[in-house]
């Protein structure tokens, strides 16, 4: 069967308009211009839902997202969202991710799902499934570790788990558990409507129809990155399963509705890419209309910018590989190495990690990418950025690795430090 046809481009960029482009969608032109509970509401309403990851070296993927974009960033911050105010759901989307409390209804065939596909009674996770309600409902929230169902039994590609795990884990994805809060990684689930809202628990499902349904993943799912190629990736993940060609005839009927803008970039094969037509305006950005230069970041290794590496090699000339799980002798820069953004350009890779019980951020090494040339104005701002990094860390000290040689590197180490301490 061939291919649905894709509308050719009716808007052309270069590949500097495509950077400022996606940094001003991702609120990083310039970084840390957003404040407060209501720069974090702003963003996540803005990009749909940013992605949950447990890995914690520096802060999980969420904080990392957030503590470019949000001046004087603290985990607090989310966790008060998440977890006092209700604000927005510690839920699943692009895999486990945080989204806005108002999304729920729009979720319901997800719910439907899990329930088709895990909701048979005789099944032994669903056998216990209300005595874990019950469990929940007399002693409060709970974790897998606090039910008595140790059995051990096949979960997710084959992989054994405890009973208790596999029966919270199916009980959440059907929509009748929720998270109530976490400790560290850990998972402490609630019933849902001791969580959410009565009204917002019986709302109907927004989509009317798969096909509406469709429209308005697909459409979110735009957002999330500012610039989506129709490629397949993992960008697409969590679309209720969409293949390759279901989604081309969404992304073709939303552009044949205007809804998304067919764009062609400069020097990229890949056309059409997409974006939201409701973000056309984000194209005037300009961040030195305040006289400020450029500014730096710190970028997680799942931040939406970079949900499509591709899209990242063409546009930012950046090859970028999160080896966070690959063997040491594999990797061709460190375990845990973020990106670093200064203006509209990648010019660096940075090893950090941080002792929480000594308080100190160290800098273990720093790779500059080819053709950078620091100059002060970049260690400056290189500068500010490692110490908003330190100070969202609750660092009281920043150290340079062995490694991390280069005398711009130490004056950025160096006027980190100072100004953390000031």
């Amino acid at each position: 069967m061939p291919k649905t046809a894709l509308p050719p481009p009716s808007l052309h960029l270069s590949r500097a308009e495509t950077r400022r482009f996606l940094l001003a969608h991702q609120r990083l032109w310039p970084p840390r211009s957003l404040a407060g509970k209501a720069g974090v509401l702003d963003f996540i309403c803005h990009i749909g839902c940013i992605q949950y990851d447990p890995v914690n070296l520096v802060g999980q993927n969420p904080e990392l997202v957030l503590q470019a974009r949000v001046a004087d960033y603290t985990p607090a911050l989310l966790a008060g969202l998440l977890y006092t105010d209700r604000r927005l759901l510690d839920g699943v989307d692009k895999q486990a991710a945080v989204y806005p409390v108002e999304d729920w209804p729009y979720f319901a065939r997800q719910r439907a799902r899990a329930l088709q596909w895990h909701g048979d009674p005789g099944s032994q996770p669903m056998a216990i499934a209300d005595a874990v309600k019950s469990a929940i409902r007399e002693r409060g929230p709970l974790c897998s570790a606090d039910l008595e169902q140790d059995e051990a039994i096949q979960w997710w590609w084959g992989v054994p788990t405890r009973l208790g795990r596999a029966s919270l884990e199916i009980l959440y994805g059907m929509g009748e558990l929720g998270v109530h809060h976490r400790v560290n990684t850990r998972r402490y689930f609630d019933l849902i409507e001791r969580l959410l809202p009565a009204d917002l628990l019986a709302a109907a499902d927004p989509n009317a129809s798969d096909e509406a349904y469709e429209d308005w993943h697909v459409t979110r799912r735009v957002g999330s990155l500012g610039l989506a190629s129709p490629a397949m990736g993992e960008h697409w993940l969590g679309i209720g399963g969409m293949k390759a060609e279901p989604r081309r005839v969404v992304l073709a009927r939303l552009a044949a509705q205007g809804v998304l803008i067919p764009v062609a970039v400069e020097g990229v094969s890949q056309t059409p890419l997409f974006m939201r037509a409701a973000d056309w305006p984000l194209l005037n950005a300009d961040p030195a209309a305040d006289g400020a230069g450029p500014a730096a970041a710190f970028i997680g290794p799942l931040d939406n910018l970079i949900w499509d590496r591709d899209l990242i090699r063409w546009v930012f000339d950046f090859d970028y590989v999160w080896e966070v799980y690959k063997p040491a002798g594999q990797r061709k820069y460190g375990h845990y190495v973020l990106p670093v953004l200064y203006g509209d350009r990648f010019i660096a890779r940075v090893e950090p990690i941080f002792d929480r019980k000594a308080r100190v951020l160290t800098i273990v090494n720093w790779w500059w990418e080819a053709g950078v040339e620091p100059d002060e104005a970049m260690i400056a701002a290189l500068a500010e950025c490692t110490a908003a990094f330190g100070s969202y860390l609750g660092a009281g000290e920043i150290r340079l690795g062995e490694a991390a040689g280069g005398e711009a590197v130490k004056q950025v180490a160096t006027l980190a430090a100072t100004s953390l301490q000031t």
